[in-house]
This record gives structure tokens, sequence and C-alpha cells, in this order.
């Protein structure tokens, strides 16, 4: 997990996620036209997100598309965010029975 912090540290990297949220499957090429740096800055980028395991790579002749993978982010959400939203979800969820029963 420490490795999914280090690589979400970075904003380039987030948005890099970002473009991949919004299209996923996307060329090197694709990804660089988006950013305002060099391929080998977004190619070394790219290589901290993969080994978080954040993207996975399917290649395809020459060129390798690059797709999010969800799942460490969503273990960080289910460990780190939702054990303290979950009293928060408890008592919006109690006081809303409560307003129905007494509407009936």
């Amino acid at each position: 997990m420490d490795e999914v912090f280090r690589a979400l540290a970075d904003p380039t990297r987030r948005q890099l996620l970002d473009s991949l949220h919004a299209s996923n499957g996307q060329t090197l090429n694709e990804l660089c036209a988006q950013m305002d740096m060099t391929r080998q800055a977004v190619t070394k980028h790219l290589a901290i997100l993969e080994g978080a395991n954040l993207l996975a790579t399917v290649r395809k002749g020459r060129e390798k598309e690059h797709y999010l993978n969800p799942v460490p982010i969503n273990d960080i959400a289910e460990r780190w965010i939702g054990k303290y939203e979950r009293g928060r979800l408890r008592a919006l969820s109690d006081l809303k029975k409560n307003l129905e029963r007494e509407d009936t």
C-alpha cells in the first residue's frame, strides 16, 4: 500500500489516472498528447503507476494500451476512508428511517 500512496502523491500521476478513468485503454502517444512533458517523463510516471499496480498494460502490435486498475484505490477507500465514514452513514440511515416513520 505504501507504493500506492507514493504513486498517488504526485499530481502528474493523478492526472494520468484521471485520463485513463475518462478513457481507458490509451496508448503512450495518446497520454503524451495530454501532458506538457517529454515522452520519457510520461513513461517514467507510467512505470511508477504500473509498479504500484494502479495500471495494467496490454500489448497490441507495436503499441501498449494502458488500463486503469481501480482495485488498489478501492482497497485504500475501504481501509482508510470506509471505516471512518461508517458511523456517519449509519447515523444518516437511522435519521432517514426515523423521519420516514414520523411521516406515516
